[in-house]
């Protein structure tokens, strides 16, 4: 099966949400880069992190998989989702061949 690929936009909660995280916040956002990391060491993630923007700082994600519904699984079990909303897209992602399956 072909494997897809879709951009993932993680939308903070405030736009200075980057510089003013409660304690509590911190935490879910810590939570947030190990859940991404374990996917990312599984093999779905292929980039993810922080886009400096100066307007606003948000989370940009590409992940390849098999299904649309397998990035509503990822979304639904980020603990990030508790603070701060998704928005995903197909992409047409130009990956290396190790990464097209």
């Amino acid at each position: 099966m072909d494997k897809k690929h879709f951009v993932l936009h993680l939308l903070p909660s405030r736009p200075d949400f980057a510089k003013t995280m409660s304690e509590e916040e911190l935490a879910i956002m810590q939570d947030h880069i190990a859940y991404w990391m374990d996917l990312m060491n599984k093999g779905k993630v292929l980039a993810f992190g922080p886009v400096l923007d100066p307007k606003e700082v948000y989370g940009l994600g590409i992940v390849e998989v098999d299904s649309e519904e397998e990035v509503q699984e990822f979304i639904a079990n980020d603990p990030a989702g508790k603070i701060n909303k998704y928005e995903y897209h197909l992409m047409n992602a130009v990956v290396p061949k190790t990464h097209a399956n």
